[in-house]
């Protein structure tokens, strides 16, 4: 084959460079991260990664339709598993598994913003008929826990719980447990954020002063996961300390600009895909590659974080259940790539139990 290209012609990028530049921003987007520094990491990178076929698992029928074709919404979950390594992570005497975080991510046609949708994990919701790991039925239940879907059925059921409770098609999903969280902010050196008030360490939970702070893996674990001891000691109030750290985190990944540093790049994407499951289509390190590519053009900075709008249950205060008019505003926004409107944010349940007024404040990302 031959060439009239002149000299002052750019090579091509090699594929590799083409996988090292993509995967870079799939691991800030969602904070677990998958990047290679050359091919011969490519094998031991993709063999990181775990996957779950959604097709086989909740089939094509009876699933939201594809309203804006080139819009992607991206389901995020934190698993509270204590299998493996997690064992010995935060009361690693637990049972079982659930998804401790559920984000839905939705990525506008244009690829320039994000709008994460975090869902309650106390939210009360109808979960549909699933299959479970092995194949076996799961019926529909009401009222249960939304975070109990996951330990019962996995994430494939959580990804069509989200489906029915939004009427939002969910084209892709992510995975991260506590080990790989914790590998991935050892990575970066660690996140820094900042609180306006202290935690008290209530409950095993970690003590901070208020002000700035510098968090290693571990204390990052603690503090995404604190409800006691800051706060409104809520729920709720948890929702705003993990959205918040997630842009702490999204912006330090920025700020080291790991894709002019290949080693601390094949470190970030180590420790991010160690632990990562995913569904099929995602799991490989060119599909990451290719999906990172086409998100290069949203700025952590711009990404709006909103909370499933929620009411406490009349029956259980401890519980909450979808607040209709607001839920409804906020799926119809995203499922047709608008911009949501202010009435579709306002929860009326704000954190603290019935009769609270506001909203527990929560840290900001660092400036520094």
């Amino acid at each position: 084959m031959t060439s009239d290209s002149t000299a002052t012609t750019k090579p091509p990028r090699s594929r590799a460079s083409r996988i090292r530049r993509g995967l870079a921003w799939t691991a800030a987007v969602v904070v677990l991260g998958a990047a290679g520094s050359g091919w011969w990491v490519y094998g031991h990178l993709s063999g990181n990664i775990d996957s779950v076929d959604l097709d086989q698992a909740i089939g094509t029928d009876n699933r939201p339709p594809k309203v804006v074709e080139n819009a992607q919404n991206l389901l995020v979950l934190g698993s509270d598993s204590r299998a493996g390594a997690n064992g010995e992570l935060d009361h690693g005497d637990v049972s079982g598994a659930r998804s401790d975080t559920a984000m839905l991510v939705h990525i506008p046609e244009g690829r320039s913003r994000a709008t994460a949708v975090s869902i309650p994990r106390d939210t009360l919701v109808t979960r549909p008929e699933c299959k479970d790991k092995d194949g076996a039925a799961v019926p529909e239940a009401r009222r249960v826990m939304f975070n109990s879907v996951y330990s019962l059925a996995g994430p494939a059921c959580v990804v069509k719980t989200v489906e029915q409770l939004s009427g939002i098609r969910v084209d892709h999903f992510v995975e991260v447990d506590f080990a790989g969280f914790k590998d991935l902010v050892d990575a970066l050196g660690g996140v820094t954020v900042t609180l306006d008030q202290p935690m008290t360490g209530a409950k095993g939970g970690l003590k901070l002063d208020a002000g700035t702070h510098r968090l290693n893996g571990t204390d990052s674990l603690k503090f995404v996961r604190t409800r006691y001891g800051y706060g409104d000691g809520s729920d709720l109030g948890r929702i705003g300390l993990q959205q918040q750290f997630m842009l702490a985190m999204l912006s330090e990944i920025k700020k080291q600009d790991a894709l002019g540093n290949p080693a601390r790049l094949y470190k970030l994407a180590d420790a991010g895909t160690k632990s990562l499951t995913t569904d099929s289509d995602l799991a490989s390190l060119t599909a990451l590659s290719d999906f990172a590519r086409s998100l290069q053009g949203v700025d952590p900075s711009t990404m709006e974080t909103i909370m499933l709008p929620v009411a406490y249950d009349k029956v259980d205060p401890n519980r909450v259940v979808v607040a209709q008019e607001q839920a409804s505003q906020l799926w119809e926004a995203l499922r047709n790539d608008r911009k949501v409107p202010a009435s579709a944010k306002d929860s009326p349940a704000k954190g603290g139990g019935p009769g609270a007024k506001s909203r527990a404040p929560g840290p900001s990302p660092s400036s520094s």
